[in-house]
């Protein structure tokens, strides 16, 4: 039990830190890759460093928040964080791609620890009327990481080197450690429970075999080559399993019986489409501020501010509207922004000025800021505490497979898109297949200086067209989200008369 104001907000504090940490690491290290293979080379295993890191949070979300249920949250949270900075130190000394993918998997882990046992320590600890405002914090923590990794990434690379994007962490993530470790007092009687090993080892081994067939299909491999489909094959298999098992095991991973509810079924649903409908703003949309209007990568994120800032604003007003309304209509406010913003980033073109791109932006970041507070709020609302870890890590789960499928799949049709334009109008100029064969091409400040006006009016235009027929493709999950939104139901955070922290 945390007995004094001043005492929650330390802990408050500490989530903010280690959530901020673990959800701005892979926009932090995107933004300096080039440089990174640059130095080390591996060029053809640089999508590992990525991938290892993904995998790993992914697998051990829904793990680490079945065993916060049944051992304490204060303990998983604190292994993740020590977990978390050993793997940055590690990253930091790396001096191979190889050493760089293996210790980023270790990072992984810990950050598979930390986001969903975060959003369920607000929930022990704070009464229903402050659970809003607090999860609209932790929203507003996910809006800023997808602006501040990238703007973040490009300073520190730059001015101290890329060995820093992950030395940062450590002292964040010390302060963390101490506020969690001497301030959250945890009170919870701990029953001993079998622990679903069968279930962990066929869930792992299905997420890395379905995240490495994302990764590498159509990169490394072709879609239709042995490899990629031997590890959709093995997906396939070790997922089937993975629910056979799920049905039999007494104390199982992910419990069927939670889907049972329509809330948490509904908002699950709603947390993947939402999740790969506007990842790929934060994907493209830099792309097209650099390959449109021109400019280095740092003043591209820049300009995603707006974006950042709106979608901080819908999460803290969605986060205090869960008291007022239910979750199904302010979801539905949510939608309102969010799917006409996606339709406007549809008609993007480069006649259109940065000015109206801001609008766009700031229209679909409002929309999808609810998202981040409220769908968290109702993936657990009803639980109790033995299974609120479970109800959590598995929305946080949902959301990343979707912000996954949603790379893969748009970034498909984006790149298909733009080499069909490209080949068509210039198969067999010379000096051009580079932009061909590789989009990002067109991104150099030095490359564009080297094409002729004309030949780069025309590669732009291209450019611009693929990304914005991406967004009218990204309509679709978005949509359907608003389906799975109306199947919500009417539940709302219910007030108590003499609401007391919780032990």
């Amino acid at each position: 039990m945390i007995a004094k104001e001043s005492n929650v907000k330390f802990v408050l504090a500490g989530l903010l830190l280690g959530l901020l940490m673990a959800s701005m690491d892979n926009t932090i290290v995107a933004t300096a890759m080039g440089t990174i293979v640059g130095e080390m080379g591996g060029l053809d295993k640089f999508v590992w460093v990525t991938s290892a890191y993904m995998v790993a949070t992914m697998a051990g979300m829904p793990i680490f928040g079945k065993l916060s249920d049944m051992y304490g949250r204060k303990r998983f949270y604190v292994f993740g964080l020590i977990v978390f900075l050993l793997g940055s130190i590690l990253c930091g000394t790396a001096n191979s791609i190889v050493q760089l993918s293996i210790y980023r998997a270790i990072q992984g882990i810990g950050g598979g620890a930390l986001m969903p046992i975060a959003f369920t320590i607000i929930f022990d600890v704070f009464p229903p009327e402050k659970r809003g405002k607090m999860t609209g914090l932790f929203g507003a923590v996910f809006g800023t990481s997808s602006v501040l990794g990238p703007l973040l990434g490009a300073y520190i690379t730059e001015y101290f080197g890329w060995h820093w994007i992950f030395y940062i962490n450590v002292p964040i993530g010390l302060v963390s450690l101490w506020f969690l470790s001497v301030y959250y007092k945890e009170s919870l009687e701990h029953r001993k429970q079998s622990i679903d090993w069968w279930g962990a080892i066929t869930l792992v081994g299905a997420v890395v075999s379905l995240m490495f067939a994302l990764e590498l299909g159509g990169n490394q491999y072709a879609w239709g080559s042995v490899q990629i489909l031997g590890l959709l094959a093995c997906f396939a298999v070790l997922f089937v399993l993975f629910l056979l098992i799920e049905t039999r095991a007494s104390e199982p991973i992910i419990s069927f019986s939670m889907f049972k509810r329509r809330l948490f079924a509904a908002t699950n649903a709603v947390a993947l489409l939402y999740g790969s409908a506007f990842i790929i703003s934060t994907v493209y949309l830099p792309i097209f501020i650099q390959g449109v209007y021109g400019g280095s990568a740092a003043n591209s994120g820049m300009l995603l501010t707006p974006m950042m800032l709106a979608s901080v604003c819908g999460s803290q007003l969605g986060g205090m509207l869960t008291t007022k309304m239910s979750f199904r209509r302010i979801m539905l406010v949510s939608a309102v922004f969010f799917v006409p913003g996606l339709f406007l980033l549809s008609t993007l073109s480069t006649d259109v000025p940065r000015w109206l791109l801001t609008v766009y932006m700031i229209v679909t970041g409002f929309g999808v800021g609810f998202s981040f507070s409220v769908l968290g709020m109702s993936a657990i609302h009803g639980f109790d505490m033995r299974q609120r870890g479970s109800a959590s890590s598995t929305g946080s789960f949902f959301r990343s497979l979707g912000m996954t499928l949603g790379i893969t799949v748009f970034g498909i049709v984006q790149r298909n898109l733009f080499t069909s334009d490209m080949s068509a109008a210039f198969a067999g100029q010379p000096g051009l297949e580079v932009f061909i064969a590789d989009p990002r091409a067109i991104l150099s400040p030095e490359a564009r200086a080297s094409i002729p006006a004309p030949v780069l009016e025309q590669i732009t235009g291209f450019l611009a067209s693929s990304i914005a027929h991406t967004f009218l493709w990204a309509l679709v999950p978005a949509v359907l989200a608003v389906v799975g939104i109306v199947l919500m139901g009417s539940e709302r955070v219910q007030m108590k008369p003499s609401a007391k922290p919780n032990p």
